[in-house]
């Protein structure tokens, strides 16, 4: 048995391109029957491969597969290939004898494109071609929808989950506004199934709706679980320089206001928390976190765990982020949200302003300072209320317009599903306490809102991005195989 070197296996770059693998169909008995049919197609599947081509994602394109050998190489291909969902274009009609086994042998979600060249035949000139061979054969590359009900009645019978977008080739057709978001759903599957999420900690006592199932998480989105001792991140912070401290300081004042009567020792105190808490992340190779802890017993850990949001805001807004509370389920929509590239900052109800029809969402903790609608606030508090200690904290406003909620919540039988909500960030007052908090409207109002929004028993937390996203959401919980329920 050849032996594995694990130390290269542990240093391996999990962010590898998104893989989509891409065939067109078509049926071999045409080519001798009708001239150029064949390289139409070829050219169809060409100008397909490169609309979907873009940055970070990697096209594995089987070209034309008619028949059914054909169809069991370009499965093999695919599944050498790693892909992590295929787009099946239909050119013409074809048997769904070959297309059948390259799903079987993909073992990924596939996406039927039912896609003709253009708006619609142009009658007259295809009557005035003159001659019936040529005809049946121009037809026959504008007849994508044909066989579109067998491969689903295969794909039904052989239990194969699969997605439809239908329309046409053209450039301004708004299907290419879909398949981008089946593109976008599909890299946000792949970063969280290698997703490495760092667990500080232990949940905060006695809140029911935040404990979870880690397995299950595990399950539905893939990923890695690190537990974390918080005597980790102190020894760490023990060995942070005076050199370094000083750098984390100027970063927080070019990512930072900080107000007038933030101390010199809390900042010098947080910033060496932060040099720390960067160190774990790059040590474990994270990529999101939840925390929570109280330190007590223990003067060091409470010193650390009492300084950890500006840090915790900075990982935040760079692409690491940070949910408190230990609340798992919403560290995985946090993280979601930032790669679907709209933030998504930890929030909960703070208050209802039912004279302008609103409700505020806030949390103490760190925020998404990407998506502040000005520079996020430093502020001391002299309480952290309900938890140990006093210290510095974030306050910030979500960027005014449309955005988006997304909770991932469990639901009875134990599979995660999405909730999901938009909204508008709008001005207004908010409550100067040194914690995220926004203003929002939703088009149901704000009592529909709340009293539907918690019929579906959510945890008390979700993640704010910016922008209307329910409908990349929705095919991202297609991917998953999860139900997605919507508010407004």
């Amino acid at each position: 048995m050849r032996s594995v070197d694990f130390n290269i296996l542990k240093n391996m770059n999990t962010t590898r391109p998104l893989r989509v693998g891409l065939f067109g169909i078509g049926l071999e008995a045409y080519w001798p029957q009708f001239e150029g049919l064949k390289e139409r197609l070829e050219g169809y599947v060409a100008q397909v491969s490169d609309k979907l081509t873009r940055p970070g994602v990697e096209i594995c394109n089987a070209g034309l597969v008619d028949s059914p050998e054909r169809a069991a190489e370009a499965g093999s291909f695919f599944r050498r290939s790693e892909v992590d969902i295929v787009f099946l274009y239909v050119t013409t009609y074809a048997l769904s004898s070959t297309v059948l086994p390259v799903a079987q042998r993909a073992k990924v979600p596939v996406v039927i494109m039912n896609l003709q060249p253009g708006e619609a035949i142009d009658y007259e000139a295809f009557n005035n071609l003159g001659n019936r061979t040529k005809m049946t054969g121009d037809w026959l590359a504008w007849c994508a929808a044909c066989p579109v009900p067998e491969i689903a009645n295969a794909f039904k019978r052989a239990r194969i989950d699969f997605h439809q977008v239908t329309g046409t080739l053209l450039d301004n057709d708004p299907v290419w506004i879909e398949l981008d978001e089946w593109i976008e759903a599909a890299r946000v599957a792949h970063t969280m199934s290698n997703n490495r999420m760092g667990l500080l900690g232990h949940y905060y006592n006695g809140m029911l709706d935040i404990y979870t199932d880690l397995t299950g998480q595990l399950a539905c989105f893939g990923g890695h679980m690190e537990i974390l001792e918080v005597e980790e991140l102190a020894s760490l912070r023990r060995g942070v320089g005076d050199a370094s401290v000083q750098g984390k300081i100027a970063e927080f004042r070019e990512a930072f206001d900080i107000q007038p009567d933030v101390s010199p020792d809390e900042l010098v105190r947080a910033a060496r928390t932060a040099v720390a808490l960067d160190q774990l992340v790059e040590k474990h190779r994270l990529g999101s976190m939840a925390y929570y802890y109280m330190g007590t017993g223990s003067d060091e850990n409470e010193d650390v765990m009492t300084s950890v949001i500006l840090g915790n805001s900075l990982l935040t807004g760079r692409g690491v982020p940070v949910a408190g509370e230990y609340e798992v389920k919403n560290a995985q929509a946090m993280k979601i949200m930032d790669t679907f590239g709209v933030g998504g900052s930890f929030t909960e109800y703070y208050a209802a302003d039912f004279r302008e029809d609103i409700i505020l969402l806030g949390h103490d903790g760190p925020g998404h300072i990407k998506i502040a609608s000005s520079k996020t606030k430093v502020r001391p508090l002299d309480v952290y209320h309900g938890k140990v200690g006093r210290g510095l904290s974030v306050e910030m406003s979500v960027r005014h317009g449309s955005v988006t909620l997304l909770s991932v919540i469990e639901g009875a039988n134990g599979r995660p599903e999405f909730l999901v909500a938009e909204g508008k960030s709008v001005p207004g007052p908010i409550l100067q306490i040194g914690n995220t908090n926004s203003r929002y409207k939703f088009p149901i109002g704000a009592r529909a809102f709340m009293e539907q929004w918690n019929a579906h028993g959510p945890a008390h937390h979700c993640a704010i991005g910016v922008g209307h996203i329910a409908g990349k959401l929705k095919k991202l919980a297609a991917l998953l195989g999860i139900e997605l329920k919507t508010v407004c």
